[in-house]
């Protein structure tokens, strides 16, 4: 019975119509593959509070970069940049000044944001553990001392096992493949993804059965996505379009 409900939501809202009020719209902007993968990463680390308000922001920050993400990364100048009214509840100018200039040091050692993600994952197959690795990455290249607890904000640390629910979309994007997520990664497969975890999906899986614990936390991201997987364990994650659905319906 619930699966049939949620099979009834995901075909209404996993469509080309959810893209425009949403985060994701950023990556379908772009059609080389780098612009991308750094326009979804930039609006991943953004994409929490109310929506209007970091998609307004968002839209500053590919203004500032002229809708040329790569070029902007690669040619980023840490002394002399443009990067200003970028400050987001948390986070400061520093701190997204300093996310710049360590993908401008990926990017010119030929490296880009999939080929950190992959070596990462490859190191123990587990996406969980894919993430710590990414997440280091970008701690262990921090060498300005002015940034705020922002920085840790937008990258959270997953060793403290909470939700990670921006990283946990942002692969949603680039693995699956839908007329919302584009699926550009194939290192990964879509089985192995977990579910973007916030408030409001937490309560509608709680109404829904899906989540029996009381916190938001890495192990119920588990539960919830298990308890998916029951319904289609080649795909589980293509349930995060039902859940919406199903709170925008319902008020949750």
């Amino acid at each position: 019975m619930l699966k049939t409900v949620l099979d009834k939501y995901l075909l209404e809202y996993e469509t080309k119509d959810f893209i425009k009020d949403d985060p994701v719209q950023f990556i379908h902007k772009f059609k080389d593959k780098k612009d991308i993968e750094i326009a979804g990463f930039i609006a991943s680390m953004f994409a929490y509070g109310k929506r209007e308000v970091f998609i307004s922001k968002l839209q500053h920050i590919f203004d500032l970069m002229e809708n040329m993400p790569c070029y902007y990364i690669k040619s980023f100048d840490y002394n002399d940049n443009n990067v200003n009214n970028c400050d987001y509840r948390f986070s400061k100018d520093c701190d997204f000044i300093e996310i710049l200039r360590i993908l401008n040091k990926l990017y010119n050692e030929n490296e880009t944001i999939e080929t950190l993600f992959k070596y990462s994952y490859n190191q123990k197959h587990d996406i969980w553990q894919m993430f710590q690795g990414v997440v280091d990455y970008f701690y262990a290249n921090v060498n300005n001392r002015k940034i705020t607890n922002g920085f840790y904000h937008m990258l959270p640390n997953p060793k403290k096992k909470s939700a990670l629910k921006r990283l946990n979309m942002l692969m949603r994007w680039f693995v699956r493949k839908s007329d919302v997520d584009i699926g550009i990664w194939e290192f990964i497969n879509k089985s192995e993804l977990l579910i973007p975890l916030d408030t409001h999906v937490a309560k509608i899986s709680r109404k829904l059965g899906l989540l029996t614990r009381k916190d938001n936390g890495y192990e119920s991201v588990i539960e919830i996505t298990n308890n998916l997987k029951s319904f289609d364990s080649t795909d589980p994650i293509k349930y995060d379009f039902a859940l919406f659905g199903y709170g925008v319906n319902n008020k949750i």
